[in-house]
């Protein structure tokens, strides 16, 4: 399984940003992929996860409203539509994808296990 991040730069804050997860190798057609952060100094967090066999969605209680996550499986691609960010958004961002996961929800909750694969990241600052 292979996740490609893109999309990540500088941004003002209150503006907007689109990330994108290009995903190949995955075995199976009903996977589960998400985006996930970590700022510096704090734990990675989970954002918004799509169900790929029924395009169910997952979304942190932190970013309902703001971000969007979508996806083009024709292109094989997760797009997460970041807005209204604001500075506590900087952090790198991650995709990450399980081709054999239990529930949508608990594969955005508890991603720290094996069979979770994981993109590079992609940074993301928003100033102030």
């Amino acid at each position: 399984v292979q996740l490609v991040e893109s999309g990540g730069g500088l941004v003002q804050a209150g503006g907007s940003l689109r990330l994108s997860c290009e995903a190949s190798g995955i075995p199976t057609d009903d996977y589960a992929i998400g985006w996930f952060r970590q700022a510096p100094g704090k734990e990675r967090e989970d954002l918004a996860c799509i169900s790929a066999s029924d395009n169910s969605t997952y979304y942190a209680d932190s970013v309902k409203g703001r971000f969007t996550i979508s996806s083009d499986y024709a292109k094989n691609t997760v797009y997460l539509q970041m807005s209204n960010l604001n500075p506590e958004d900087t952090a790198e961002y991650y995709c990450a994808a399980d081709p054999y996961y239990a529930t949508l929800d608990s594969f955005c909750t508890a991603f720290y296990t094996s069979g979770v694969h994981w993109g590079q990241g992609t940074q993301v600052t928003v100033s102030s």
